[in-house]
């Protein structure tokens, strides 16, 4: 009887509350403005790359989904119209993912801009196209809106303001939307289980939360809402370390990782030449070249085995850290590295990111106190005085806090 003790903590741990929540905050405005900067960036360039001016041709499209029935909402429609309002969709709902707006609903609706683009002309991605395809799934099931966000915000003065109404409104024309769309018969039967079952959990969130707060309801569906993120963040780690374990081990069996002189080729080459001079002055040290060949390697094989020692899993996680910032700068790779970062925030420590909230804020709140007296006043009346700061603190909660800073409302 014992020998149970330590597996029912476990599972009293995993299902009492969501593990993590600075983690997959990082983990969500990571992926958010990774893909909101490159649509930015791409902005000039949409209608090549995932439009109907791109060389991957609307009946090409068409034939290869047919086979893989990859989701795209692109395929409903070849209008221009409807491709631009589906590439502002995505850079909208991205940017309300990032700030953490109605983040359960932000996250399948970003989910859905991110296959919809990227599915459409599959063969224009890289490496960090495929990490971001991923992850905008897994993101789905995540409670990623705990800290960090304006829900988090909303929720520490959902009792001043009472009931809330625009999730319901929104709950409601997402609804009207989907069935339209079910009308149409352009989903399949995979896609339609998931956003009617998305879609239905959501309700069942606000009928807990307005009628049975404190019910055996409300509390089955923290649950069952808890194991389902904790599950979502572990397969997020598990992702980040093949993803590392699979390149080095690939790396391994290639003659010029073998030999040191692999990094030596992409510094050579225009395409990964950003910086000429930055690139032919690394390549001339041998030395450094061997260095930073053996060493990618050692680091993405021995990664996944330093989780079992958190000192050294930090060390490296350092390293592989500044070796994407150097890659972003030399290789001009900045959008794959920013998502590698993004998905080895995951395995950032908490006091780290607690830290750094604290910086942020006493950041913000130094910006803040510096605005001009002019920026506080109306056009007429005497000076407003700046409302006081609604965000919760980032750390010492007592228990009732940390239960009511953990409940979940609409698109929370």
């Amino acid at each position: 009887m014992p020998r149970l003790v330590p597996l029912a903590r476990g599972l009293q741990r995993v299902s009492a509350q969501a593990l993590g929540p600075y983690q997959s905050a990082v983990v969500r405005i990571g992926f958010a403005a990774t893909w909101l900067l490159f649509l930015l960036r791409e902005l000039p360039h949409r209608n090549e790359l995932y439009g109907p001016d791109g060389p991957w041709g609307w009946d090409m499209a068409r034939q290869l989904l047919s086979e893989n029935d990859a989701f795209t909402v692109l395929m409903w429609s070849d209008a221009q119209l409807w491709f631009q309002f589906v590439y502002g969709f995505a850079m909208l709902t991205s940017a309300l993912l990032l700030v953490g707006w109605r983040t359960r609903t932000m996250s399948v609706l970003f989910m859905i801009g991110v296959l919809s683009l990227q599915n459409r002309s599959i063969f224009m991605g890289d490496g960090g196209d495929n990490v971001i395809h991923l992850m905008a799934i897994y993101l789905v099931f995540t409670r990623c809106g705990h800290v960090w966000s304006l829900d988090a915000r909303r929720r520490a003065r959902a009792r001043a303001d009472g009931v809330d109404r625009v999730g319901p409104v929104l709950w409601g024309a997402l609804g009207l939307a989907l069935a339209l769309v079910t009308g149409m018969g352009e989903l399949g039967w995979f896609w339609l289980v998931l956003f009617w079952g998305l879609w239905a959990s959501q309700g069942l969130w606000w009928a807990a939360e307005r009628h049975a707060p404190r019910g055996a309801q409300r509390l089955l569906l923290d649950v069952v809402a808890n194991l389902v993120h904790n599950a979502a963040l572990l397969v997020i780690m598990v992702e980040a370390c093949l993803i590392y374990a699979t390149a080095g081990w690939y790396k391994i069996q290639g003659s010029r990782w073998q030999d040191g002189t692999a990094v030596y080729y992409p510094l050579n080459l225009d395409y990964f030449s950003p910086w000429p001079a930055l690139s032919e002055l690394l390549s001339s040290h041998g030395v450094m070249i061997m260095v930073i060949t053996y060493g990618t390697v050692v680091v993405q094989v021995a990664f996944p085995f330093t989780l079992l020692n958190r000192r050294v899993k930090n060390v490296l996680l350092t390293l592989m850290i500044c070796e994407h910032a150097v890659i972003a700068v030399v290789l001009g790779l900045p959008f794959f590295s920013l998502a590698m970062i993004a998905a080895d925030a995951v395995f950032l420590p908490t006091p780290f990111l607690r830290r750094l909230g604290t910086w942020s804020a006493r950041a913000r709140g130094a910006l803040s106190a510096r605005l001009p007296l002019s920026r506080l006043r109306g056009d007429s009346g005497p000076a407003r005085v700046p409302a006081e700061p609604r965000t919760a603190p980032q750390g010492g909660r007592s228990a009732q806090e940390s239960a009511e800073h953990a409940r979940v409302g609409f698109g929370a």
